[in-house]
């Protein structure tokens, strides 16, 4: 059982510079897992395998805070839980329903105008995480830079306390509460509690 995200990056060419938002992905990628589990093509688009299925949300919310932080940009991603039955050399090889849900959701991402969601093959899972997910996204399409920001460094650090990621990003604790207040952070992560929770049953 392995999960996989595929996605693309939202209004990417108005970036003149697409290594403003390619390099900071990419990092955050190689800290995530192995080169040869995730991959960058045409331009704007992306796969990555997170074998952890308990840790995609997550994963899938960093990702989200990584684009976020630069202006005019989001995301659009779809979670796919299943096999792999193919591990080839690259992730644009390697095959099993993990991908193909993946890529199925991924289709219906943008007529659906919906920015995260997850195909497992249980249907009643399925229907209750997206809507968990399109709950969360009413916060989380709605981040501003410092919001993501403020998501990005608390999921990237978990054991800082909130006067030491202050003192990360010279602002003071009490600014530092207000935007993980502002972010719905608290929630986001209750959530992440809840989907580790329900996806421990497949």
């Amino acid at each position: 059982m392995t999960s996989v995200i595929t996605g693309d990056i939202i209004s990417s060419r108005n970036i003149k510079n697409p290594e403003e938002w390619l390099e900071p992905l990419k990092k955050v990628f190689v800290g995530i897992t192995s080169n040869r589990d995730w991959e960058i093509y045409r331009g704007d688009s992306f796969q990555i395998e997170i074998k952890d299925i308990r840790e995609t949300f997550l994963m899938s919310t960093l990702i989200k805070s990584t684009i976020k932080k630069i202006k005019e940009l989001d995301v659009r991603m779809a979670i796919g839980i299943g096999e792999k039955t193919h591990d080839a050399a690259s992730i644009s090889e390697s095959n099993g329903s993990a991908f193909i849900y993946s890529g199925e959701k991924f289709e219906t991402l943008k007529e659906q105008k919906i920015n995260l969601a997850i195909k497992t093959g249980h249907k009643e899972l399925d229907d209750e995480l997206n809507l968990y997910f399109k709950l969360a996204l009413i916060a989380m399409d709605n981040w501003t830079k410092s919001s993501a920001e403020i998501v990005k460094i608390s999921i990237e650090n978990p054991d800082l306390s909130q006067e030491e990621v202050g003192h990360l990003i010279g602002i003071k604790q009490s600014a530092v509460s207000e935007r993980i207040k502002r972010a719905s952070f608290d929630e986001i992560m209750e959530l992440d509690c809840m989907y580790r929770k329900k996806i421990g049953i497949l």
